[in-house]
């Protein structure tokens, strides 16, 4: 058993190759036998490492109470955040902590089956889950049907209404949701979808219990959590953190530059956070009154070269190419922010008013969209706008800031630097 107060946790015995079945029966204990996992998960505290941070105990209280002779379970480890590469370093470590999760989870709710997703752009992960499943099936160990599904990759393509609905008809696109909870579905059957790290911790709370589980972390937001840091520092890294950590300490951790400028907090549909409030503990409830969140555990830190309007620019055009036009905030709004910040960061005559019209494009687009993608760059921009206002004025003004003159750049944007690999840890 691993000790209460020890790191990592879904991260431990960590090698060069993941963990068969028989060294992860060896480094974490064999499965709990009757123990009700609903009740764990509630004193737990336990919530979604995969950007939403919903109670999982509410979740699965209102799946196991829904009828139906079929239930599924999704495993969505879709990776769909571009500066993060958590589920990666997890299925690369220990890939059956993530599937005995989905079981556990599976056995809960009365599911018969289980859908594990993986990005076919991605196949290190899925050659690491595919053998784990294999591993099982051989050792007569699973009880529930699992199943190993490769959606196309596209940012929107993990959002969990568009994974079910590519699971239903093959088509990821985000669907509509009116009220929550919503019970997504595949044909009839009601669906729970957990992201690969929250599976993980169930596994690891349904082993050792909820009091071992709180032995890190805070009241509000207990246990462990893994974090993609990548930006100014040595080396893009995923770290496994206690919550409550300060931010500080977690980039000291990850070798970061000594005096960041900010740091772009969730991912890209995230915030920015100016580099003075560093000594924030890492949680929700600290995060939340400055704008901020842990969204989907990714920190990108930015050296003070930078200027920040123009690594926004940058990640709004990407976001508004991988929208799915399905709406007009989609279609129109996040390409015209997108143009808005490209006329701000170039500082011509129309800046000024490129920014003015920012502002009031947020608000028109705000709560509009068929889905969230377009609340999530909203989000960015808005966080932008106040954290680099002074670069923000600079290019009002017609003045390029320093950073922009530099163009040093920090925020990794897939269709710009498509021939570039990091390496992550």
């Amino acid at each position: 058993m691993i000790e209460e107060t020890t790191l990592p946790r879904v991260l431990s015995g960590t090698s060069a190759r993941p963990r068969t079945w028989e060294q992860h029966l060896a480094v974490f204990g064999p499965p709990p036998a009757g123990a009700s996992l609903s009740d764990q998960l509630d004193e737990a505290g336990l919530r979604g490492r995969g950007g939403g941070a919903f109670a999982t105990a509410r979740k699965v209280r209102h799946l196991r109470d829904l009828r139906g002779r079929h239930k599924f379970v999704v495993v969505n480890a879709m990776e769909g955040e571009p500066a993060s590469h958590k589920d990666l370093t997890l299925a690369s470590t220990n890939p059956h902590l993530i599937l005995d999760g989905a079981q556990y989870l599976a056995h809960a709710i009365g599911a018969n089956r289980i859908a594990v997703c993986a990005a076919r752009d991605n196949p290190r992960v899925i050659n690491h889950l595919q053998r784990a499943i294999h591993e099982r099936e051989r050792s007569g160990t699973p009880k529930v049907a699992f199943e190993l599904q490769t959606p196309p990759w596209r940012y929107v393509a993990g959002e969990e209404s568009a994974l079910v609905h590519w699971l239903d008809d093959h088509e990821a696109l985000p669907q509509y949701r009116p009220d929550r909870p919503h019970v997504a579905r595949i044909g009839q059957a009601p669906v729970l979808v957990d992201n690969a790290e929250t599976c993980a911790h169930v596994a690891l709370i349904h082993r050792y219990g909820a009091a071992w589980y709180r032995a890190l972390g805070t009241e509000g937001s207990p246990g462990s959590t893994l974090v993609s840091v990548s930006g100014a520092v040595a080396r893009p890294v995923v770290l496994e953190v206690a919550l409550g950590a300060t931010l500080r300490e977690i980039l000291d951790a990850a070798h970061a530059v000594a005096r960041p400028r900010a740091v772009l907090l969730g991912g890209y549909g995230g915030s920015w956070l100016d580099g003075s409030l560093l000594d924030v503990p890492y949680t929700h409830e600290d995060l939340e009154p400055l704008g901020a969140s842990i969204g989907a555990g990714v920190i990108v830190v930015l050296a003070d070269d930078a200027c920040g309007i123009v690594e926004t620019q940058r990640v709004v055009r990407w976001m508004a190419n991988e929208s799915a036009r399905q709406c007009g905030p989609c279609a129109f709004g996040l390409p015209a922010l997108a143009d808005d910040l490209s006329h701000l960061a170039r500082a011509g005559r129309d800046a000024g008013v490129a920014r003015d019209r920012l502002i009031e494009r947020c608000r028109v687009i705000e709560g509009r969209g068929a889905c969230r993608h377009p609340d999530g760059v909203v989000r960015l921009v808005r966080s932008a706008l106040r954290v680099f206002a002074d670069d923000a004025a600079d290019h009002s003004r017609g003045v390029a800031c320093s950073g922009a003159l530099t163009g040093s750049t920090y925020v990794r944007v897939p269709a710009l630097e498509r021939e570039e690999e990091l390496v992550w840890e």
